[in-house]
């Protein structure tokens, strides 16, 4: 099962947008784009890269946003076979692990950083995800990373197939 959410980052230039898409088992960040919009489309591609790299989920989780409940967005989950999982209004503790996430990027490396163009940013986050997804240890994954937990699943997966 994945999820997504988004959170708003501030820079001297304004306000930008930052989707990830999470692999809940793991809590591995499988994707993730930056936008200057709230427009569908960085969404999306976040949506199509993950799947590119990481196969289709059974499940897929969000809020009901816009960009999650617009025309190409279920279109690329529905045209892949996944069943739709959207959090009732106002219900925020439904995708508590991706606003759990949003709070640790937020403390370990937003508000302890001062990112000042989009570019900066970008090469900022590059390297926080590269950091917590293969060597942040989290303590409810038994303190392993989330690419140990994700791979550990992905062999056992194969092994029952075979």
């Amino acid at each position: 099962m994945w999820a997504s959410d988004i959170t708003y980052l501030k820079l001297d230039v304004g306000y930008v947008y930052l989707v990830a898409i999470m692999d809940l088992y793991s809590r591995k960040v499988l994707s993730w784009q930056i936008s200057q919009s709230m427009n569908a489309d960085f969404c999306i591609e976040a949506l199509k890269e993950a799947m590119g790299i990481y196969g289709v989920p059974a499940i897929f989780n969000s809020d009901q946003g816009s960009q999650f409940t617009s025309y190409g967005f279920i279109k690329v989950l529905k045209d892949a076979g996944v069943e739709i999982s959207m959090d009732s209004q106002g219900r925020w503790r439904d995708n508590i692990y991706v606003e759990r996430f949003w709070r640790t990027l937020k403390y370990e490396d937003i508000y302890l950083k001062t990112y000042e163009s989009l570019r900066e940013l970008k090469l900022g986050l590059s390297q926080y995800f590269r950091f917590y997804n293969s060597n942040r240890y989290h303590q409810s994954l038994d303190y392993r990373t989330p690419d140990e937990m994700y791979e550990s699943f992905r062999k056992e997966v194969k092994q029952a197939a075979a």
